[in-house]
Formats: structure tokens, sequence, C-alpha cells
């Protein structure tokens, strides 16, 4: 009974190894890796033919299995590259602690933004801040008066100029 299974699930393995092989190649996108998964898939699905639901979707089933062991197996690689210190007080690992933040480019960057939104029109700048600020859409249009389509077109055009102003500004440093 039991080799009668075994050699029915040969059979349906047999007619969908073409597209197993096709899936374990797309998975690991290496031709040995992928033999070897499609490997260790067949010896997986023979061995567990008693857990196989005649009637359910055999190719799904298979499918699954080569799925679950690429990723365990992925996992297995990722906790190899773990790397465990030993040494006291984790010497190796603790010594590049001490990090010394340089928000200099930042803030310079933050700086010529800036001057390019006060640079605006005020009709443009205003919206444009408040939107920056957190404020919807609505709360600008009721605080500054104006209908809601506005506010959006002023604000969609004030982004648009300021990308140009930075790209224009780019493109005079390098030249």
């Amino acid at each position: 009974m039991i080799y009668a299974v075994q050699n029915q699930m040969q059979e349906q393995l047999d007619g969908i190894s073409s597209s197993l092989r096709a899936f374990s190649l797309k998975l690991t996108g290496n031709a040995n890796d992928a033999e070897d998964l499609y490997q260790d898939t067949a010896l997986r699905i023979i061995t567990n033919a008693d857990k196989y639901r005649p009637g359910t979707n055999f190719k799904a089933w298979a499918v699954t299995i080569m799925r679950n062991i690429f990723i365990n197996n992925y996992r297995k690689k990722m906790r190899r590259n773990l790397i465990i210190d030993q040494t006291p007080n984790n010497y190796y690992i603790n010594s590049g602690d001490k990090i010394v933040e340089n928000e200099g480019e930042m803030t310079i960057a933050y700086k010529e933004l800036m001057k390019m939104v006060n640079a605006l029109p005020e009709d443009f700048r205003r919206p444009f801040l408040m939107a920056y600020q957190g404020y919807k859409y609505d709360e600008i249009a009721e605080e500054l008066g104006s209908p809601l389509g506005t506010i959006k077109s002023r604000i969609f055009f004030a982004r648009k100029k300021l990308q140009k102003m930075y790209q224009n500004a780019h493109i005079e440093r390098r030249a």
C-alpha cells in the first residue's frame, strides 16, 4: 500500500517536474542551487506522501513545500553569517559604538531649500509652509480664506517651482 502511494506521488511529481524546476530556478537564481532545491523538494514530497490529501491540488502542495524549504535554507544561511563575539563585554561588537553624527550636509541642504521657499511669491509660500507644518488642506483654506481648490493648486505649483529651482541650482554648481 505504501509503495503504491509513493509510486503515485512519483508519477504526479514527474508530471510537474519541469514547472518545479523552473520555480526553483526563479527562487534561487542559480542552476546548481535550483537543482539542489528541486531534489530536496522531491525527496520531501516522496517521504511525506502520506500527508498529501487526495483530491487537492498536488502542484500547489509541491510548490508550497519547495517555497518553505527555500525560506528555511535562506534563514539558516543568514544565521550562519551572524557574528558571535565571546570576548569580555563584547569588545569587538561594542568597539564601533561611538558614532559621531555629522549633520552638516543636511543642515546646508535644509537652509538652501528654505532660501528657495522664501523666494516663492507670498501666494504660494504661505500655503506651502502651512502644508509643510502639517496643516490639512481644508484648514489652510479656512485660515487663508481661499477656496480649497485654489489652495491645492498653489501648493502643487509651489512644489513644482521648488523642484525647478532646486534643479537649476544643481545645474549651476556642476557647470
